[in-house]
């Protein structure tokens, strides 16, 4: 393997509807690392793609009278989507992988192939709490009032034939391998994933299903498809062309960088190593973990509906304010509070006040003093020397906080230089100098010095912002001297270095009227009211022996108790006729309190497989109506004249 190789991914995203800024936020940063690696003379291998199976795609395609191949090409390929938003945003991805790829396709049947053979992979019974959104099985203990601890929402029970992966196997050397401190970064993350899920124990892992066909089939067994796990993590290498012909670059690049959200750095960090320990093949070099970027104090999320369109706040500030911002103010490994304000704010401030007017006000004094090429003669001053010093800096202060994926910090140090020689330009005066002719080698002096710390910043710059660099470059005459060797010199330029002064850079917004056109811009992109239903649509036809399985009775409520430890669930003992109380247990707490429902009588489903919550059966499930009225929640019990009996059968 090349030494200086260098191959970076981002997490293969879920297309299961459009993009939003959180998605556009990891893949710049990524872009940005491979950017610069390739400054540096590296040999980048950078990939991004999609994880296109799953029940939840096969469920939302058939909700859009989609096939679920026809659902995702919408959403990867077509007008607007996921590879339009990469080349909107300028991503500089040299692969880009689908898991409806032949050669993927391939490439994963020989892998679950190998670690079969191998005996890491091996049939069994699944039977638990399952999550459709998350795609995830979870124990009873690891749900959070009785729902699926990472997006909060309903689980049902499931139990299935499946294959599993033989996890528990590596836990030990997962574990020593999260604890060697390099691996896995921030560090913040490591004791997360030792104490939350190695030291209670890793339980084997479902590698495949049979209650979805949309999926990559076990071909030794074609009643499975293959689970996400093995199909969606295998990509950083099925696209090395790992197991399959369509390329053949696992020497030359692997191991790799995996940038990755924190919500999804356990199976990154410990399934992944697990896969790749059973395959016996070198590890990743680093799983680096960046926060969330959150709004209104909560984490985007499509299925919450509080996402911002990447699309409308290019398209009104421009693709590299857009990009700088999002790796300018939030540290690269914390959560992030976005909001419109904060991104105007940015761009004024660092974009147009510094960086831009920098720019403009550099070229604007060569041209109106030296008619756009500097004189050759120099005159050299004691007040140069911290500006001249730090020029020659900065570039490794960048490459240290870069080579540790701090790109906040990195910008914050290329941000020292152009504010310093902001403030050079005020400390020289060059308008004073100019009204003297016997100054004209001091200020060819003043105006080279400006124009080397731009030449050094701008190409610092370029993995975060490439086209307004490429322009500004051209401005101050640059271009053919922004390489990462010069980035460490001064007195790189010509010594009669021409420029042209261009357009602004980045002008300064109007912060209340860019407020107003993103709020109409939002209103426009809103669904109509009276054409869109605020109610889910009617699910698929069943059939009438299929509902006459459902067994719904009239039952009395007895007593009624909180759940200690938690705020949501109520304890219900019910009389459904049958002489035995039943128990069932519900999350309503936040809408009814325990003395406001004893001696009513409610609809209850009683043939539903019982579920543990809290540790206590629940034998049922009530029957209620849950709906959002004016942005709140609001839920009520189907409850009925007191006339009906208690254990009547509704049909």
């Amino acid at each position: 393997m090349n030494n200086k190789s260098f191959y970076v991914t981002t997490p293969i995203y879920y297309p299961s509807d459009k993009l939003h800024i959180g998605h556009t936020y990891c893949t710049v940063a990524t872009d940005a690392l491979a950017r610069y690696k390739r400054l540096c003379g590296y040999d980048v291998m950078f990939l991004t793609g999609t994880d296109e199976h799953g029940q939840k795609i096969e469920e939302k395609a058939k909700e859009a009278g989609k096939t679920p191949q026809q659902f995702v090409d919408d959403i990867v390929t077509g007008n607007g989507g996921i590879l339009d938003l990469w080349k909107l945003m300028n991503i500089s991805n040299d692969r880009f992988i689908r898991t409806t790829d032949d050669y993927h396709v391939e490439s994963i049947q020989r892998i679950f192939r190998k670690m079969y053979d191998k005996g890491d992979i091996y049939k069994g019974a699944y039977k638990g709490m399952y999550c459709t959104p998350c795609e995830s099985f979870w124990t009873e203990s690891q749900l959070v009032d009785g729902k699926c601890p990472d997006c909060g929402r309903d689980v049902h029970y499931a139990e299935e034939e499946a294959y599993f992966f033989r996890l528990s196997k590596y836990a030990k050397p997962v574990q020593e391998l999260l604890e060697g401190g390099e691996f896995l970064q921030p560090a913040s993350r490591v004791n997360e994933m030792i104490n939350n899920f190695i030291k209670p124990g890793l339980e084997d892992l479902c590698v495949s299903r049979t209650s979805f066909s949309w999926g990559i089939p076990v071909d030794f067994d074609p009643g499975h498809v293959v689970y996400v796990w093995v199909d969606a993590l295998s990509n950083y290498i099925t696209a090395l062309g790992y197991l399959n012909d369509r390329y053949d670059d696992m020497d030359r690049f692997w191991p790799a960088h995996h940038i990755v959200g924190k919500e999804i750095v356990r199976f990154h960090s410990i399934i992944w190593p697990a896969m790749l320990m059973s395959l016996e093949l070198p590890l990743p070099k680093s799983v680096y973990g960046h926060g969330w970027l959150v709004i209104d104090g909560g984490k985007m999320s499509k299925s919450k509906g509080n996402v911002v369109d990447p699309y409308v706040l290019a398209d009104m500030f421009g693709v590299d304010a857009l990009r700088f911002f999002l790796l300018r103010t939030f540290p690269f490994g914390s959560d992030g509070n976005f909001s419109n304000e904060l991104l105007i704010s940015t761009i004024n401030t660092d974009l147009a006040n510094d960086l831009g007017n920098l720019v403009s006000r550099t070229t604007a004094m060569v041209e109106k003093y030296f008619g756009g090429t500097l004189i050759a003669e120099r005159e050299a001053d004691d007040v140069d020397n911290e500006l001249v010093e730090l020029l020659k800096a900065t570039a490794g202060k960048y490459e240290a906080q870069m080579d540790k994926f701090q790109l906040h910090l990195a910008l914050e140090d290329v941000f020292r230089l152009i504010q310093r020689a902001n403030k050079y330009i005020d400390e020289t005066a060059p308008w004073v100098l100019a009204k003297d002719e016997a100054k004209k080698p001091r200020l060819a002096t003043v105006m080279y010095n400006l124009l080397e710390a731009l030449r050094v910043a701008l190409t610092l710059l370029k993995p975060f912002i490439p086209a307004s660099c490429d322009e500004a470059l051209e401005q101050i005459g640059g271009t053919d001297f922004a390489t990462w060797e010069n980035a460490f010199l001064y007195g790189v330029l010509p010594e009669t270095v021409s420029v042209h002064k261009g357009g602004t850079l980045f002008p300064r917004i109007d912060m209340n009227k860019a407020l107003e056109a993103l709020e109409a811009a939002k209103k426009k992109t809103e669904p109509k009211t009276e054409e869109v239903s605020k109610f889910p649509p009617v699910l698929p036809q069943i059939s009438f022996d299929e509902f006459s399985k459902v067994d719904l009775r009239v039952c009395r409520i007895l007593a009624c108790e909180p759940m200690k430890k938690s705020d949501k669930l109520l304890k219900f003992t019910l009389d459904d006729g049958s002489g035995t109380p039943r128990q069932i247990l519900s999350g309503i707490h936040q809408f009814y309190e325990p003395q406001q429902l004893v001696g009513k009588k409610v609809v209850a489903v009683l043939n539903l497989a019982p579920r543990k919550m809290m540790g206590q059966d629940s034998n049922g499930m009530l029957l209620s109506a849950s709906f959002e009225e004016n942005g709140k929640e609001e839920l009520h019990l189907l409850i009925l004249d007191d006339a009906v009996p208690a254990g009547f059968q509704i049909s």
